[in-house]
């Protein structure tokens, strides 16, 4: 091994750069809406996103291979955790109409409806199948970066995710 690979700590830190503050805001949405899954509260989710921003910006990050956002769901995943074994967030009822101020017959108006639904249903799966979820079907990532972002196998969050959407699926059946 050469004296600059051993030096640099070899192909540990290949493809790693400085996180960049400035893009953190390109985010937010991806993240307020993996927060409200996790959390099922607007203000619990602010909260987790604001708290998740704090951590990333207290001191410079080294990510690796261009992997911002999953990085950052793993330091929101972890800021909520610690935030529920501190205290149990509160159970507060889901109001799908609160985003929006239109006619019940708008479209949007159905569309958040839907989606309230599917939050709700979110909220009655177990962690590990409701954090799959999020990181691959609310954040977007791919099975490789869940599987890094939440420390699993891929394998793992392909089964967990299949496990979540049939859930998700009954549920939304059964409320029709």
């Amino acid at each position: 091994m050469s004296a600059e690979k051993a030096g640099s700590g070899g192909s540990r830190f290949s493809g790693a750069r400085r996180l960049d503050p400035e893009l953190l805001s390109e985010y937010g949405t991806r993240l307020y809406r993996a927060a409200y899954g996790l959390c099922g509260s607007r203000e619990d989710a602010e909260d987790l996103v604001q708290d998740t921003f704090e951590r990333v910006l207290r001191r410079p990050r080294i990510v690796r291979r261009e992997q911002d956002l999953a990085y950052l769901l793993r330091v929101l995943r972890n800021a909520w955790i610690s935030s529920i074994r501190t205290h149990r967030p509160s159970e507060v009822p889901l109001d799908p109409e609160a985003p929006h101020t239109a006619s019940p017959g708008d479209p949007v108006v159905a569309q958040a409806v839907d989606a309230g639904a599917v939050y709700e249903a979110l909220r009655q799966l177990s962690d590990p199948l409701r954090e799959a979820i999020i990181a691959v079907d609310v954040v977007g990532l791919s099975y490789n970066d869940a599987a890094r972002a939440l420390k699993t196998k891929e394998g793992t969050i392909m089964s967990r995710l299949h496990r979540a959407r049939g859930q998700i699926a009954a549920q939304l059946s059964g409320e029709s």
